[in-house]
């Protein structure tokens, strides 16, 4: 852990006292140095100005602003000493997300990969509503389809075809079965008022109107 350019913090702060100085500021370099030391003993190894400014400002030492002026130069030098003794701090893993998290619970895994693919395209629409939402002007042609205006191109109209065209048996009986009572019970889940699903503890796995999209993509 020890830098051979920096050494140990006990030396730092011995070379630090050393230099002399108003006896507030080699006070103030000694109790930062044990405030470095009992977050170091903690298991702690963040040792950013930022985090170590807010304890010493609790404690009263000196205010967090106070590191990162220029004559503090010497606060500086001895938290860094901390630092590089305590090494670098640990990545914590990132957390799975909550609907990563609810899709593993679902065993049947024709079911699973339906819900997966319908958070997917709920992500892309949510992103298309806020970019869209982004913008400060939004212009909606109502003109009648095929209508042109002068020096237009005429508006073809655009066909849609419905999911339910495109829904095999089996994914249609995956569906039916996500959104039935019977299934959500067995999963400790339940419908809500306005078609959202949620847990047995009331937080909701799958957001409003979800029960009813796919029930209207079933054509119910």
């Amino acid at each position: 852990m020890n830098s051979p350019t920096i050494g140990h913090p006990d030396i730092v702060l011995g070379t630090l006292l050393a230099k002399g100085g108003r006896a507030h500021r080699l006070a103030r370099l000694t109790a930062l140095h044990e405030i470095c030391r009992r977050h170091q003993e903690l298991g702690s190894c963040d040792f950013s100005l930022s985090t170590i400014g807010r304890l010493a400002e609790a404690e009263g030492i000196l205010k967090g602003r106070v590191l990162y002026n220029m004559q503090s130069a010497d606060y500086r030098k001895l938290i860094l000493s901390w630092a590089t003794y305590a090494g670098p701090p640990t990545l914590q893993p990132s957390k799975p997300l909550a609907s990563h998290e609810y899709l593993m619970r679902i065993q049947d895994p024709a079911i699973r990969s339906i819900m997966q693919a319908i958070i997917g395209e709920r992500d892309k629409l949510r992103a298309e509503v806020n970019l869209l939402k982004s913008n400060a002007q939004v212009v909606v042609d109502r003109r009648p389809i095929g209508a042109r205006g002068p020096g237009a191109a005429i508006v073809l109209p655009t066909t849609t075809h419905g999911h339910d065209a495109q829904l095999t048996p089996s994914e249609r009986e995956a569906l039916e079965k996500a959104v039935s009572a019977d299934y959500l019970d067995g999963h400790g889940l339940h419908e809500s008022s306005h078609g959202e699903i949620v847990n047995e503890h009331g937080r909701t796995v799958f957001d409003v109107g979800f029960a009813r999209a796919i029930r209207k993509i079933l054509g119910a």
